[in-house]
């Protein structure tokens, strides 16, 4: 018997995602005066993309939509080959501080969310009190 809906584990999955994403952000700020470093970033749609244009499905119902081969878990850090500076730095603090700051949202819209199913939990043990 599953006790908990896999919601708590979808939103323990954005935060972990969230927090890939922060570190990479991180690096990137403090990366921007280094000569030669490439921006890096994560990107959980590429990986979700590749992984439904892979998938194979048995199709029950003639009407089923069609698709192809094998499902993947994860996201994949990617390395952006562009050159902002003149010593061939690839990394645009604007851009990293707005990513910074959109990351941010993301992940405290996903704890309150998993706050409140806690607190939810927590009303239902304590029978509503």
């Amino acid at each position: 018997m599953n006790l908990f809906s896999s919601t708590i584990q979808s939103l323990e999955n954005g935060l972990n995602y969230s927090s890939v994403k922060q570190k990479l952000i991180s690096q990137n700020i403090a990366n921007v005066d280094t000569p030669n470093y490439k921006s890096k970033s994560v990107s959980f749609k590429d990986q979700l993309n590749d992984s439904i244009s892979s998938m194979e499905a048995i199709k029950t119902n003639p009407r089923h939509f069609e698709f192809s081969g094998r499902s993947a878990a994860g996201f994949r850090i990617n390395n952006k080959p562009f050159q902002y500076n003149h010593n061939g730095n690839g990394v645009d603090i604007d851009k990293e501080m707005s990513e910074m700051a959109n990351n941010q949202i993301y992940f405290n819209a996903l704890s309150d969310r998993l706050n409140g199913k806690f607190n939810s939990m927590k009303s239902v043990i304590s029978g509503g009190k």
